[in-house]
């Protein structure tokens, strides 16, 4: 295995990492995680913050094994696939588990998750026919306005929450418009695909 997919499942390990650590009852084994008052008005859970550091690690391997594998032309089919993977647990767990405890909005979590679903089934049935979905510049933004956003979220959008400035809504509503945008020029783009593997269906039906 080479050096970019150990990273690509250092990745992984590091989401399985956050999961359990804001899902696991620690309270059942007397383990507790300190909260501070910042400012006086901000209730800060320290395991949020922790959470946000490993995220933070987390999403620096994500640019990191894709930067080694095409500088050292190390990419392999088993790494494009596993970091497919690692992204999509990484982020849309991350969503679900702070949607779920109240942090972001249910909205922002369902929007995400559902258009990279449809994403993702457009690329298959691109590859299916010996093509290759191109990232768009759309979706590029939302990846680094969701990935800023969540930072900031598991952060308590500190420093800006002081002065009132919701940088970290402003950056996943931003996040979630553009995963509407993008998911909508795939489907422009890809349709298609789409409309021939349908005709393909029907052919076999008939047959």
């Amino acid at each position: 295995m080479n050096i970019p997919n150990r990273i690509t499942i250092f990745r992984m390990v590091l989401s399985l990492g956050i999961i359990v650590l804001l899902l696991f009852p620690f309270y059942a084994v007397n383990v507790e995680f300190p909260t501070y008052l910042v400012e006086g008005k901000i209730l800060v859970d320290s395991k949020y913050i922790i959470a946000g550091i490993i995220f933070v690690i987390a999403a620096i391997t994500d640019f990191l094994d894709g930067y080694i594998a095409r500088k050292y032309n190390m990419i392999t089919d088993f790494g494009k696939l596993m970091d497919a993977i690692a992204d999509k647990v990484l982020v849309n767990s991350v969503l679900i588990i702070l949607a779920s405890s109240n942090h972001i909005s249910p909205i922002i979590a369902v929007v995400v998750i559902m258009r990279d679903i449809i994403v993702n089934s457009i690329k298959m049935l691109a590859a299916s026919s010996g093509k290759v979905v191109a990232a768009i510049k759309s979706g590029k933004i939302k990846t680094i306005c969701l990935m800023v956003g969540i930072t900031l979220t598991f952060f308590y959008n500190l420093p800006f929450e002081l002065w009132n400035i919701k940088v970290s809504d402003f950056l996943l509503v931003t996040a979630t418009m553009l995963s509407l945008i993008s998911g909508v020029q795939y489907y422009v783009m890809n349709r298609h695909l789409i409309t021939k593997k349908e005709e393909e269906t029907e052919i076999l039906e008939v047959l």
